[in-house]
């Protein structure tokens, strides 16, 4: 905060900006995050924005820390060690410094989780706010959607009954049905965007071939693209000025492009499945690469770091009124611009050089934690399955409906730190020491001596009493062990 004054900036943010200063429902992204700018607004300080969303990034840490710590009783080590990425990587501090809405997500989403794990029986009350805060991630980044469907099958694994599911249901889409209300007043249309289609267009930009469509709709013609025309990433289906949609007319995100686009995409995905796997197992799997490299673009990937120096805000229009340098110097009444301020950004660069989550230490969490599930099959991985499968739901999603960023692989990372802390925690070592004793037992089983080698012949006649004590016959002796 000492070395990037007030706050850093992302092409995003300027929309966000945009609809904190005159609200409405933007038709790319759902407003969740403008309405925290909206509400902080009043301050007029984007280092109150910056410092907000720090402390969201220092809860999460708390957040693992508490479970691990308190409910599930891992030692200090073990907790503190868990909380570790979210708290000390580089890059996690860099995006809580920029005015983008995946800190406020991220802390949603493990709020929600915290509140879910730390109650082993919750009340309806629980079960309510669980449902309200998943709303409210759910209005903040669409992938909001996949984390409800996944918390309500935990819900049904660990048979929390019908009425809190429902309970959980009911509050989360009380202020999803709002917003898509507003959208229709606005618009006259009930939804939540008018991205969702176009998104899964750029997804399947570089590999559909209209050739093996069947039945292709003439309007959607324009949206095809030979091979040796396609440009370098599934992005530049969008935001290229190349774009297959700028061969229409009107605004790009409007209703008619978008149901263009998701219809020409769920034809491109059932005429080329294979395709289809070939691109989301791709991207998916670039998540664990050791190296980090460059991508989508130098401009995109220089806003992901702490920088020498800062660039002028855009001014670009964001609509016929706004400019996006006028909109952000009035937010802050004064001036906007991020200032680079030495030696504290130089100490923040340095770090980054050095103290940042690699992907192949991604992967090595996600396997800790699935690792720590396989001793909990029965209860089919017990508490961990949350965390694990909301982790790599996360990072599937993005490879799954457009395309890899470096920026959506964050948000899982606490979720899969927390699920391998929970690999350790005792009840689960107790499970993998019981089945290791049940294996050294099953090893050194002998055989059960034979009666009849092995049983003297007594001589005594049936009526005379042993003086050696009771007898015992094979039907009497004590099962091997």
């Amino acid at each position: 905060m000492l070395g990037y004054q007030p706050v850093m900036f992302f092409n995003d943010s300027f929309d966000y900006l945009h609809v904190a200063t005159d609200p409405y429902p933007h038709p790319l992204r759902p407003d969740g995050y403008a309405f925290l700018l909206w509400a902080l607004k009043p301050f007029h300080s984007f280092a109150l924005v910056a410092a907000v969303q720090h402390l969201m990034g220092l809860g999460i840490g708390v957040m693992i820390y508490a479970l691990l710590r308190r409910k599930f009783r891992l030692p200090g080590w073990g907790a503190a060690l868990a909380a570790a990425p979210v708290l000390l990587d580089a890059y996690q501090l860099q995006l809580e410094h920029l005015v983008l809405s995946d800190t406020m997500f991220t802390f949603l989403v493990m709020s929600a989780v915290t509140l879910l794990l730390w109650h082993d029986r919750p009340s309806w009350r629980i079960a309510a706010a669980v449902g309200l805060i998943i709303g409210l991630a759910w209005l903040t980044r669409s992938v909001g959607m996949p984390v409800l469907l996944g918390v309500l099958v935990y819900m049904l694994i660990r048979r929390s009954g019908w009425k809190l599911m429902a309970a959980t249901l009911v509050a989360c889409m009380l202020p999803v049905l709002a917003y898509m209300g507003w959208y229709r007043a606005d618009s006259g249309k009930f939804a939540i965007t008018e991205s969702n289609g176009i998104f899964l267009y750029a997804r399947v930009y570089k590999f559909a071939d209209c050739h093996q469509m069947n039945n292709l709709p003439v309007s959607e013609y324009p949206l095809c693209t030979e091979p040796a025309n396609r440009l370098p990433n599934s992005q530049d289906g969008i935001w290229n000025a190349q774009s297959p949609l700028n061969r229409y007319t009107g605004q790009r995100f409007s209703p008619e492009n978008n149901a263009l686009s998701n219809d020409f995409a769920k034809r491109a995905i059932m005429a080329q499945p294979f395709d289809y796997m070939k691109v989301v197992a791709h991207d998916f799997f670039k998540v664990f690469r050791w190296e980090r490299t460059v991508f989508p673009d130098k401009a995109t990937y220089a806003q992901y770091e702490f920088g020498k120096t800062s660039k002028p805000l855009p001014k670009w229009r964001m609509d016929h009124n706004s400019i996006a340098s006028v909109e952000a110097q009035s937010y802050e009444r004064g001036n906007a611009q991020t200032q680079v301020v030495e030696p504290f950004a130089g100490v923040a660069r340095g770090y980054q050089d050095v103290f940042y989550l690699r992907g192949t230490m991604v992967g090595v969490i996600l396997l800790v934690g699935l690792a720590g599930l396989v001793p909990m099959w029965r209860r089919f991985g017990g508490e961990a399955l949350l965390p694990w499968t909301l982790a790599t739901g996360l990072l599937l999603a993005p490879a799954a409906t457009a395309e890899f960023d470096y920026r959506y692989v964050l948000p899982a990372v606490p979720l899969a730190a927390l699920a391998a802390g929970l690999a350790f925690r005792p009840e689960g070592r107790a499970t993998v020491s019981g089945w290791t004793r049940r294996l050294r037992g099953r090893s050194q089983q002998e055989p059960a001596p034979s009666t009849t080698a092995s049983t003297p012949t007594s001589t005594a006649s049936p009526n005379t009493p042993s003086d050696t004590g009771p007898q015992v016959t094979p039907e009497d002796a004590p099962a091997a062990t």
